[in-house]
């Protein structure tokens, strides 16, 4: 097995993240620094991240949490402000989220220690879809404000990929539901402020198959084999090949 993937297997980071601390030469393979993320290691190559040996791949798991507003969607927060791993028992495995929800969004986050299938789901090609519900300020919206979001918006980081985006709630409750495959910085927020409308209020209700139905704020459940291999099969589709 490559290393990188040996270390995402470990739970130690995603394959991305585990590329980095190679490069960085914080990993050692039988007490030698390996900068190459390719390097082919097993169970018995004595892999070590700062010196501390790497226990082979730990039982990987999955869990569906809603996050409330106020809590961060990262591992560990430099401001001591809740995080999304603090609401999900780990019971000795490392967890951390795929993508992220900002601090003032609520709704479904996935979190695992499985780093390879959290790179697929994060990464843009596999093209992921997730579901948005927002409250929106501003005048009723328009169908052309509605055309808009359907057709790209132009954004400072560039035009946007077509989204699916429909009216939903009673007459007059300004609130959407937009769908996207793109995972970038606020993404939602500043598309619907390009259109005009400021979002008050943001829920991530899906994220592939899965569905935030029946989870109350805070709480999690872990996700079943089905559901697991439905979240892989997603990403094998957009291959066309196996994980």
């Amino acid at each position: 097995m490559r290393l990188a993937k040996y270390l995402a297997h470990a739970g130690v980071a995603s394959r991305r993240s585990a590329e980095a601390l190679i490069a960085a030469g914080r990993v050692s393979v039988a007490g030698e620094i390996v900068t190459d993320p390719a390097r082919d290691v097993s169970e018995d190559s004595r892999v070590a991240l700062d010196g501390r040996p790497v226990a082979g791949a730990e039982p990987r798991v999955l869990y569906a949490l809603n996050k409330p507003v106020g809590v961060v969607s990262t591992a560990r927060d430099t401001h001591r402000r809740p995080t999304v791993i603090e609401l999900v028992p780990a019971r000795g495995l490392r967890l951390y989220p795929v993508g992220r929800l900002d601090i003032d969004s609520s709704g479904l986050i996935v979190l695992t220690n499985d780093g390879e299938l959290a790179n697929r789901l994060t990464h843009p090609r596999f093209q992921v879809p997730k579901t948005y519900r927002a409250r929106l300020g501003g005048a009723p919206i328009a169908d052309e404000a509605l055309a808009a979001l359907r057709a790209g918006v132009r954004l400072d980081d560039g035009l946007t990929a077509p989204a699916r985006a429909r009216r939903v709630g009673p007459a007059g409750a300004n609130l959407i539901e937009l769908t996207i495959h793109e995972g970038r910085n606020r993404q939602v927020r500043r598309m619907c402020q390009a259109v005009g409308h400021p979002v008050l209020e943001l829920t991530r209700t899906r994220f592939g198959p899965l569905r935030l139905d029946g989870l109350a704020p805070g709480a999690h459940r872990r996700l079943s084999d089905a559901e697991v291999e439905r979240l892989r099969a997603l990403t094998c589709a957009a291959e066309g090949g196996a994980l």
